[in-house]
Protein backbone atom coordinates (compact mmCIF):
# COMPACT_ATOMS: atom_id res chain seq x y z
CA UNK A 1 0.00 0.00 0.00
CA UNK A 2 2.83 2.46 0.81
CA UNK A 3 3.39 1.93 -3.12
CA UNK A 4 0.62 2.71 -4.42
CA UNK A 5 1.66 6.38 -5.38
CA UNK A 6 5.29 5.38 -6.57
CA UNK A 7 4.04 5.25 -10.56
CA UNK A 8 1.96 8.65 -10.36
CA UNK A 9 3.77 11.35 -12.46
CA UNK A 10 1.89 14.55 -11.86
CA UNK A 11 1.36 16.95 -14.99
CA UNK A 12 -0.79 20.03 -13.64
CA UNK A 13 -3.49 19.22 -11.83
CA UNK A 14 -4.02 16.18 -12.18
CA UNK A 15 -1.46 12.72 -11.75
CA UNK A 16 -0.92 9.91 -14.61
CA UNK A 17 -0.02 6.91 -13.87
CA UNK A 18 0.95 3.83 -16.04
CA UNK A 19 0.16 0.19 -15.11
CA UNK A 20 1.02 -3.31 -16.32
CA UNK A 21 -1.82 -5.23 -17.56
CA UNK A 22 0.06 -8.17 -19.07
CA UNK A 23 3.04 -9.55 -19.74
CA UNK A 24 2.09 -10.72 -23.47
CA UNK A 25 1.81 -14.42 -24.40
CA UNK A 26 2.92 -14.19 -27.96
CA UNK A 27 6.12 -14.86 -29.72
CA UNK A 28 6.41 -12.22 -31.91
CA UNK A 29 10.26 -12.20 -33.42
CA UNK A 30 10.63 -8.83 -34.82
CA UNK A 31 8.28 -7.42 -32.51
CA UNK A 32 5.13 -5.25 -34.05
CA UNK A 33 7.74 -3.66 -37.05
CA UNK A 34 6.55 -3.89 -40.48
CA UNK A 35 2.97 -5.13 -39.93
CA UNK A 36 -0.90 -3.48 -39.57
CA UNK A 37 -2.16 -3.24 -36.27
CA UNK A 38 -5.67 -2.65 -35.09
CA UNK A 39 -6.90 -3.13 -31.15
CA UNK A 40 -10.89 -3.14 -30.59
CA UNK A 41 -11.50 -0.93 -28.39
CA UNK A 42 -12.49 -1.80 -24.51
CA UNK A 43 -9.81 -3.97 -23.99
CA UNK A 44 -10.97 -6.36 -27.03
CA UNK A 45 -8.71 -8.24 -29.39
CA UNK A 46 -5.46 -7.51 -31.58
CA UNK A 47 -5.02 -8.14 -35.29
CA UNK A 48 -1.51 -8.31 -37.14
CA UNK A 49 -1.29 -8.74 -40.90
CA UNK A 50 2.46 -9.00 -41.17
CA UNK A 51 3.85 -7.95 -44.65
CA UNK A 52 0.80 -6.51 -45.94
CA UNK A 53 2.41 -3.62 -48.59
CA UNK A 54 4.20 -6.60 -50.33
CA UNK A 55 2.68 -6.63 -54.11
CA UNK A 56 5.23 -8.90 -55.42
CA UNK A 57 5.10 -12.68 -53.45
CA UNK A 58 4.93 -15.68 -53.91
CA UNK A 59 2.34 -18.37 -52.71
CA UNK A 60 4.45 -19.72 -49.86
CA UNK A 61 5.41 -16.01 -48.82
CA UNK A 62 1.37 -14.77 -48.08
CA UNK A 63 1.48 -12.20 -45.62
CA UNK A 64 0.06 -13.75 -42.34
CA UNK A 65 -3.25 -12.74 -40.63
CA UNK A 66 -3.30 -13.35 -36.76
CA UNK A 67 -5.75 -12.44 -33.94
CA UNK A 68 -4.87 -12.49 -30.36
CA UNK A 69 -6.27 -11.38 -27.21
CA UNK A 70 -5.33 -8.48 -25.22
CA UNK A 71 -2.87 -10.96 -23.23
CA UNK A 72 -1.62 -12.15 -26.31
CA UNK A 73 -3.21 -15.18 -26.40
CA UNK A 74 -3.29 -16.62 -30.17
CA UNK A 75 -6.88 -16.82 -31.48
CA UNK A 76 -6.63 -16.84 -34.64
CA UNK A 77 -4.10 -17.76 -37.75
CA UNK A 78 -4.24 -17.78 -41.50
CA UNK A 79 -2.34 -16.67 -44.74
CA UNK A 80 -3.53 -13.32 -46.20
CA UNK A 81 -4.86 -14.88 -49.93
CA UNK A 82 -6.69 -11.72 -51.22
CA UNK A 83 -5.76 -8.00 -52.25
CA UNK A 84 -3.37 -5.55 -50.86
CA UNK A 85 -4.60 -4.24 -47.79
CA UNK A 86 -4.31 -0.77 -46.89
CA UNK A 87 -6.07 -0.46 -43.35
CA UNK A 88 -7.59 -3.25 -41.15
CA UNK A 89 -9.89 -1.97 -38.22
CA UNK A 90 -12.42 -3.44 -35.24
CA UNK A 91 -16.36 -3.02 -35.57
CA UNK A 92 -18.75 -2.53 -32.46
CA UNK A 93 -19.48 -5.90 -32.70
CA UNK A 94 -15.56 -6.74 -32.19
CA UNK A 95 -15.77 -7.95 -36.23
CA UNK A 96 -12.15 -7.10 -37.86
CA UNK A 97 -12.67 -5.43 -40.91
CA UNK A 98 -9.33 -5.48 -43.65
CA UNK A 99 -9.74 -2.70 -46.31
CA UNK A 100 -7.67 -3.74 -50.05
CA UNK A 101 -6.92 -0.97 -51.73
CA UNK A 102 -9.66 -1.58 -54.68
CA UNK A 103 -11.81 -0.66 -51.93
CA UNK A 104 -13.43 -4.37 -51.19
CA UNK A 105 -13.89 -4.56 -47.41
CA UNK A 106 -13.71 -7.99 -45.96
CA UNK A 107 -15.52 -8.50 -42.48
CA UNK A 108 -14.22 -11.83 -40.32
CA UNK A 109 -15.22 -12.70 -36.93
CA UNK A 110 -12.41 -12.57 -34.20
CA UNK A 111 -11.84 -16.06 -34.62
CA UNK A 112 -11.08 -16.05 -37.91
CA UNK A 113 -14.07 -16.84 -39.67
CA UNK A 114 -15.11 -15.12 -42.74
CA UNK A 115 -18.36 -13.23 -42.66
CA UNK A 116 -19.24 -11.03 -46.07
CA UNK A 117 -17.61 -8.40 -47.99
CA UNK A 118 -18.51 -5.24 -49.84
CA UNK A 119 -17.26 -2.79 -52.15
CA UNK A 120 -16.50 1.18 -51.51
CA UNK A 121 -17.82 1.89 -55.03
CA UNK A 122 -17.01 1.83 -58.66
CA UNK A 123 -14.86 4.97 -58.61
CA UNK A 124 -12.43 3.03 -56.01
CA UNK A 125 -11.53 0.03 -59.22
CA UNK A 126 -10.05 3.06 -61.33
CA UNK A 127 -8.14 5.30 -58.48
CA UNK A 128 -7.40 2.64 -55.49
CA UNK A 129 -7.81 3.33 -52.08
CA UNK A 130 -4.36 5.10 -50.22
CA UNK A 131 -5.56 5.56 -47.02
CA UNK A 132 -8.58 4.31 -45.00
CA UNK A 133 -9.89 4.76 -41.53
CA UNK A 134 -12.66 2.49 -39.34
CA UNK A 135 -14.64 4.78 -36.87
CA UNK A 136 -17.35 4.31 -34.63
CA UNK A 137 -21.17 6.57 -34.15
CA UNK A 138 -24.04 6.57 -33.02
CA UNK A 139 -25.06 4.58 -36.03
CA UNK A 140 -22.60 1.84 -35.67
CA UNK A 141 -19.24 1.32 -37.01
CA UNK A 142 -18.37 3.16 -40.18
CA UNK A 143 -15.64 3.09 -42.65
CA UNK A 144 -14.33 6.50 -44.29
CA UNK A 145 -11.21 5.82 -47.49
CA UNK A 146 -9.64 8.26 -49.55
CA UNK A 147 -9.00 7.82 -52.89
CA UNK A 148 -6.30 8.39 -55.62
CA UNK A 149 -7.95 11.09 -56.86
CA UNK A 150 -8.27 12.29 -53.30
CA UNK A 151 -11.57 12.16 -52.93
CA UNK A 152 -13.41 11.20 -49.64
CA UNK A 153 -15.88 8.35 -49.78
CA UNK A 154 -17.48 7.84 -46.45
CA UNK A 155 -20.27 4.48 -45.27
CA UNK A 156 -21.43 5.59 -41.95
CA UNK A 157 -22.84 2.08 -40.87
CA UNK A 158 -21.52 -1.12 -42.80
CA UNK A 159 -24.68 -2.81 -41.35
CA UNK A 160 -26.95 -0.19 -43.60
CA UNK A 161 -24.54 0.64 -46.25
CA UNK A 162 -24.90 4.09 -47.58
CA UNK A 163 -22.13 5.13 -49.71
CA UNK A 164 -21.52 9.26 -49.77
CA UNK A 165 -18.80 10.81 -51.90
CA UNK A 166 -17.93 14.30 -49.82
CA UNK A 167 -17.75 17.05 -51.81
CA UNK A 168 -13.85 18.29 -53.86
CA UNK A 169 -11.19 20.06 -52.15
CA UNK A 170 -11.03 22.97 -54.94
CA UNK A 171 -7.14 22.86 -55.51
CA UNK A 172 -6.23 19.76 -53.77
CA UNK A 173 -3.14 18.12 -55.78
CA UNK A 174 -1.78 15.83 -53.10
CA UNK A 175 -2.58 13.82 -50.37
CA UNK A 176 -3.63 15.40 -47.23
CA UNK A 177 -1.02 15.27 -44.87
CA UNK A 178 -3.32 14.32 -42.26
CA UNK A 179 -7.10 13.54 -41.46
CA UNK A 180 -9.35 12.60 -39.04
CA UNK A 181 -13.38 11.62 -39.17
CA UNK A 182 -15.63 13.47 -37.21
CA UNK A 183 -19.38 12.11 -35.49
CA UNK A 184 -21.04 15.42 -34.30
CA UNK A 185 -25.05 15.48 -33.92
CA UNK A 186 -25.51 12.57 -35.78
CA UNK A 187 -23.35 14.29 -38.88
CA UNK A 188 -20.09 12.62 -39.76
CA UNK A 189 -17.41 15.03 -41.28
CA UNK A 190 -13.47 14.85 -42.47
CA UNK A 191 -11.12 17.39 -41.18
CA UNK A 192 -8.31 17.34 -43.29
CA UNK A 193 -4.99 19.31 -43.66
CA UNK A 194 -3.42 20.45 -46.75
CA UNK A 195 -0.39 22.55 -45.99
CA UNK A 196 -1.12 25.32 -43.88
CA UNK A 197 -4.82 24.77 -44.75
CA UNK A 198 -7.10 22.93 -42.54
CA UNK A 199 -10.55 21.80 -44.02
CA UNK A 200 -14.13 20.92 -42.74
CA UNK A 201 -15.69 18.20 -45.65
CA UNK A 202 -19.61 17.42 -44.44
CA UNK A 203 -22.50 16.27 -47.20
CA UNK A 204 -22.48 19.24 -48.91
CA UNK A 205 -19.76 21.51 -48.95
CA UNK A 206 -15.68 22.07 -48.22
CA UNK A 207 -15.18 24.73 -45.90
CA UNK A 208 -12.17 26.42 -45.11
CA UNK A 209 -11.20 26.64 -41.29
CA UNK A 210 -8.36 28.32 -39.12
CA UNK A 211 -8.59 27.08 -35.66
CA UNK A 212 -8.23 29.61 -32.89
CA UNK A 213 -5.01 30.41 -31.70
CA UNK A 214 -3.11 29.03 -34.33
CA UNK A 215 0.62 29.98 -34.61
CA UNK A 216 0.87 31.91 -38.03
CA UNK A 217 4.23 30.20 -38.28
CA UNK A 218 2.58 27.15 -39.27
CA UNK A 219 2.90 26.11 -42.83
CA UNK A 220 2.23 22.03 -42.26
CA UNK A 221 0.14 19.88 -40.06
CA UNK A 222 2.17 16.50 -39.83
CA UNK A 223 -1.05 14.42 -37.30
CA UNK A 224 -4.12 15.42 -36.10
CA UNK A 225 -6.29 13.12 -33.73
CA UNK A 226 -9.54 13.03 -32.82
CA UNK A 227 -10.85 12.04 -28.58
CA UNK A 228 -12.61 8.88 -28.22
CA UNK A 229 -15.95 11.17 -27.80
CA UNK A 230 -14.69 13.16 -30.94
CA UNK A 231 -15.43 16.42 -28.87
CA UNK A 232 -11.77 17.35 -28.92
CA UNK A 233 -9.41 17.77 -31.81
CA UNK A 234 -5.48 17.53 -31.08
CA UNK A 235 -2.79 19.26 -34.24
CA UNK A 236 0.38 18.51 -34.37
CA UNK A 237 2.25 20.82 -36.64
CA UNK A 238 5.78 21.24 -38.01
CA UNK A 239 6.82 23.67 -35.53
CA UNK A 240 6.23 20.78 -32.82
CA UNK A 241 3.67 22.48 -31.27
CA UNK A 242 0.59 20.56 -30.56
CA UNK A 243 -2.69 22.73 -30.86
CA UNK A 244 -6.05 21.34 -28.44
CA UNK A 245 -9.14 21.99 -28.64
CA UNK A 246 -12.82 21.20 -29.82
CA UNK A 247 -13.73 19.17 -32.61
CA UNK A 248 -15.19 22.37 -33.99
CA UNK A 249 -12.37 24.21 -34.33
CA UNK A 250 -14.37 27.20 -32.78
CA UNK A 251 -12.18 27.04 -29.09
CA UNK A 252 -8.58 26.41 -28.06
CA UNK A 253 -7.88 24.73 -25.08
CA UNK A 254 -4.00 24.63 -24.71
CA UNK A 255 -0.96 24.50 -26.86
CA UNK A 256 2.42 22.70 -25.95
CA UNK A 257 5.81 23.01 -27.37
CA UNK A 258 7.00 19.11 -27.74
CA UNK A 259 10.60 20.87 -29.13
CA UNK A 260 10.52 17.96 -31.12
CA UNK A 261 10.25 18.72 -35.44
CA UNK A 262 9.28 15.25 -36.20
CA UNK A 263 6.23 13.69 -36.76
CA UNK A 264 5.21 11.32 -34.12
CA UNK A 265 4.33 7.99 -34.92
CA UNK A 266 1.08 8.21 -32.98
CA UNK A 267 -0.89 10.92 -31.15
CA UNK A 268 -4.25 10.26 -29.16
CA UNK A 269 -6.40 11.72 -26.53
CA UNK A 270 -5.48 10.50 -22.98
CA UNK A 271 -8.92 12.06 -21.50
CA UNK A 272 -10.87 10.80 -18.53
CA UNK A 273 -14.79 11.48 -18.63
CA UNK A 274 -15.48 14.48 -16.45
CA UNK A 275 -11.90 15.58 -16.19
CA UNK A 276 -10.96 19.51 -16.48
CA UNK A 277 -7.17 18.56 -18.19
CA UNK A 278 -7.10 18.08 -21.61
CA UNK A 279 -4.11 15.86 -22.70
CA UNK A 280 -2.52 13.84 -25.64
CA UNK A 281 -0.03 10.94 -26.03
CA UNK A 282 2.29 11.39 -29.03
CA UNK A 283 4.94 8.56 -29.17
CA UNK A 284 8.13 8.54 -31.26
CA UNK A 285 10.56 5.54 -31.84
CA UNK A 286 11.71 5.83 -28.39
CA UNK A 287 9.93 8.45 -26.73
CA UNK A 288 6.33 8.45 -25.18
CA UNK A 289 5.17 12.17 -24.33
CA UNK A 290 2.13 13.16 -22.12
CA UNK A 291 1.20 16.79 -23.12
CA UNK A 292 -1.66 18.79 -21.56
CA UNK A 293 -2.52 22.64 -20.22
CA UNK A 294 0.52 23.06 -18.69
CA UNK A 295 4.48 23.73 -19.83
CA UNK A 296 5.15 20.46 -18.22
CA UNK A 297 4.91 17.02 -19.96
CA UNK A 298 5.63 13.54 -18.79
CA UNK A 299 8.26 11.70 -20.45
CA UNK A 300 8.23 8.07 -20.73
CA UNK A 301 10.87 6.07 -22.19
CA UNK A 302 10.14 3.07 -24.54
CA UNK A 303 12.36 -0.08 -25.04
CA UNK A 304 10.53 -1.81 -27.74
CA UNK A 305 8.60 -0.25 -30.86
CA UNK A 306 4.67 0.30 -29.37
CA UNK A 307 1.15 1.07 -30.46
CA UNK A 308 -1.30 3.34 -28.72
CA UNK A 309 -5.06 2.10 -28.63
CA UNK A 310 -7.40 5.31 -27.61
CA UNK A 311 -9.96 4.18 -25.09
CA UNK A 312 -13.18 5.57 -23.20
CA UNK A 313 -11.09 6.83 -19.97
CA UNK A 314 -6.97 6.69 -20.68
CA UNK A 315 -4.81 4.85 -23.58
CA UNK A 316 -3.72 1.13 -24.24
CA UNK A 317 0.21 0.48 -24.85
CA UNK A 318 1.29 -2.54 -26.65
CA UNK A 319 4.56 -3.80 -27.21
CA UNK A 320 6.17 -7.05 -28.13
CA UNK A 321 6.67 -7.67 -24.16
CA UNK A 322 4.05 -5.85 -22.20
CA UNK A 323 0.40 -4.34 -22.52
CA UNK A 324 0.00 -1.08 -20.01
CA UNK A 325 -2.31 1.16 -19.72
CA UNK A 326 -2.07 4.91 -19.11
CA UNK A 327 -4.65 6.95 -17.61
CA UNK A 328 -5.52 10.27 -15.20
CA UNK A 329 -5.27 9.21 -11.54
CA UNK A 330 -9.57 9.45 -10.50
CA UNK A 331 -10.51 12.10 -8.35
CA UNK A 332 -11.49 9.48 -5.28
CA UNK A 333 -7.80 7.36 -5.95
CA UNK A 334 -6.24 10.86 -5.25
CA UNK A 335 -8.34 12.07 -2.83
CA UNK A 336 -7.49 8.78 -0.49
CA UNK A 337 -3.85 7.84 -1.72
CA UNK A 338 -2.07 11.85 -2.13
CA UNK A 339 0.59 12.46 0.51
CA UNK A 340 -0.75 14.31 3.58
CA UNK A 341 -4.12 13.82 2.29
CA UNK A 342 -7.10 14.54 5.13
CA UNK A 343 -9.83 13.28 2.55
CA UNK A 344 -12.60 12.07 4.34
CA UNK A 345 -11.93 8.72 2.64
CA UNK A 346 -8.17 9.09 3.18
CA UNK A 347 -8.75 9.29 6.96
CA UNK A 348 -11.40 6.14 6.85
CA UNK A 349 -8.27 4.24 5.49
CA UNK A 350 -5.99 5.19 8.05
CA UNK A 351 -8.88 4.50 10.34
CA UNK A 352 -8.99 0.63 9.35
CA UNK A 353 -5.89 0.32 9.38
CA UNK A 354 -5.09 1.14 13.08
CA UNK A 355 -8.01 -0.93 14.08
CA UNK A 356 -6.44 -4.20 12.27
CA UNK A 357 -3.24 -2.79 14.39
CA UNK A 358 -5.38 -3.06 17.53
CA UNK A 359 -4.30 0.87 18.22
CA UNK A 360 -6.65 3.31 19.91
CA UNK A 361 -5.40 5.75 16.71
CA UNK A 362 -8.83 4.06 14.85
CA UNK A 363 -10.91 5.78 17.50
CA UNK A 364 -9.12 9.22 16.80
CA UNK A 365 -9.24 9.29 13.13
CA UNK A 366 -12.91 8.11 13.47
CA UNK A 367 -13.52 11.00 15.57
CA UNK A 368 -12.68 13.17 13.32
CA UNK A 369 -14.21 12.01 10.22
CA UNK A 370 -17.51 11.57 12.56
CA UNK A 371 -17.30 15.06 14.25
CA UNK A 372 -17.39 16.60 10.45
CA UNK A 373 -20.51 14.32 9.78
CA UNK A 374 -18.20 13.21 6.74
CA UNK A 375 -18.59 9.37 7.26
CA UNK A 376 -21.21 8.91 4.74
CA UNK A 377 -19.25 10.52 2.12
CA UNK A 378 -15.71 8.58 3.01
CA UNK A 379 -17.24 5.26 2.97
CA UNK A 380 -18.46 6.37 -0.83
CA UNK A 381 -14.63 7.62 -1.40
CA UNK A 382 -13.10 3.99 -0.56
CA UNK A 383 -15.74 2.46 -2.57
CA UNK A 384 -15.55 4.60 -5.50
CA UNK A 385 -11.38 3.96 -5.57
CA UNK A 386 -12.01 0.64 -5.19
CA UNK A 387 -13.48 0.29 -9.07
CA UNK A 388 -10.32 2.32 -10.15
CA UNK A 389 -8.02 0.04 -8.80
CA UNK A 390 -6.70 -2.55 -11.13
CA UNK A 391 -4.67 -4.73 -8.58
CA UNK A 392 -7.43 -7.24 -6.24
CA UNK A 393 -5.48 -6.12 -2.85
CA UNK A 394 -5.46 -2.67 -3.23
CA UNK A 395 -9.18 -3.21 -3.79
CA UNK A 396 -9.80 -5.47 -0.87
CA UNK A 397 -8.13 -3.04 1.72
CA UNK A 398 -10.33 -0.02 0.11
CA UNK A 399 -13.64 -2.33 0.53
CA UNK A 400 -12.65 -3.74 3.94
CA UNK A 401 -12.07 0.23 4.98
CA UNK A 402 -15.41 0.64 3.75
CA UNK A 403 -17.24 -2.11 5.23
CA UNK A 404 -15.70 -0.94 8.50
CA UNK A 405 -17.38 2.80 8.09
CA UNK A 406 -20.92 0.93 7.37
CA UNK A 407 -20.45 -0.52 11.15
CA UNK A 408 -20.30 2.87 12.55
CA UNK A 409 -23.25 4.50 10.11
CA UNK A 410 -27.42 3.20 11.09
CA UNK A 411 -28.63 3.91 7.57
CA UNK A 412 -26.15 4.04 4.58
CA UNK A 413 -27.93 2.46 1.66
CA UNK A 414 -26.17 -0.64 0.45
CA UNK A 415 -26.40 -0.62 -2.88
CA UNK A 416 -23.01 1.21 -3.49
CA UNK A 417 -21.21 -1.05 -1.68
CA UNK A 418 -22.65 -4.18 -2.77
CA UNK A 419 -23.20 -2.64 -6.57
CA UNK A 420 -19.07 -2.56 -6.62
CA UNK A 421 -18.42 -5.91 -5.00
CA UNK A 422 -20.27 -7.46 -8.22
CA UNK A 423 -18.85 -4.70 -10.86
CA UNK A 424 -15.28 -6.05 -9.49
CA UNK A 425 -16.04 -9.50 -9.37
CA UNK A 426 -16.92 -9.48 -13.41
CA UNK A 427 -14.41 -7.17 -14.05
CA UNK A 428 -11.44 -9.10 -12.22
CA UNK A 429 -12.56 -12.21 -13.80
CA UNK A 430 -12.76 -10.95 -17.57
CA UNK A 431 -9.15 -9.30 -16.24
CA UNK A 432 -7.86 -12.60 -15.81
CA UNK A 433 -4.80 -13.87 -18.62
CA UNK A 434 -7.29 -16.97 -19.86
CA UNK A 435 -9.72 -14.30 -21.03
CA UNK A 436 -7.55 -11.45 -21.89
CA UNK A 437 -10.01 -8.32 -21.54
CA UNK A 438 -8.82 -5.17 -19.20
CA UNK A 439 -11.78 -3.63 -19.00
CA UNK A 440 -11.85 -0.69 -16.92
CA UNK A 441 -14.78 0.21 -14.32
CA UNK A 442 -14.89 3.23 -16.23
CA UNK A 443 -15.42 1.42 -19.40
CA UNK A 444 -17.69 -1.26 -18.05
CA UNK A 445 -21.01 0.48 -17.80
CA UNK A 446 -20.44 2.16 -21.26
CA UNK A 447 -19.85 -1.58 -22.80
CA UNK A 448 -23.09 -2.90 -20.99
CA UNK A 449 -25.49 0.16 -22.43
CA UNK A 450 -23.67 -0.50 -25.92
Amino acid sequence: MAFVTANWNPLGEAFYRKIELYEMGWNLREGLRDCLIAAAPYGGPIALLKESQRRERSASARPLLEIYSAAGVPMASFPWKSGVVVHIGWTVSDDLLCIQEDGTVLIYDMFGNFRRHFSMGNEVLQNQVIEAKVFHSAYGTGVAIVTGAFRFTLATNIDDLKLRRLPEVPGLQVAPSCWAVLTQDRQTKVVLASGKDLYVLDNTACTPVTPPGIDPQVSSYFQMAASFSYKYLALFTDTGHVWMGTSNLKEKLSEFDTKVRSPPKQMVWCRRPKSQQPSVVLMWDRLLLVAGKCKESIKYHLDEESFLVPELDGVRIVSRSFHEFLHEVPGACEEIFKIASMAPGALLLEAHKEYEKESQKADEYLREIKEQNLLPEAVRQCVEAAGFEHEPETQKILLRASSFGKCFLSNFPPEQFVGMCLDLRVLNAVRDYSVGIPLTYAQHPSLRTA
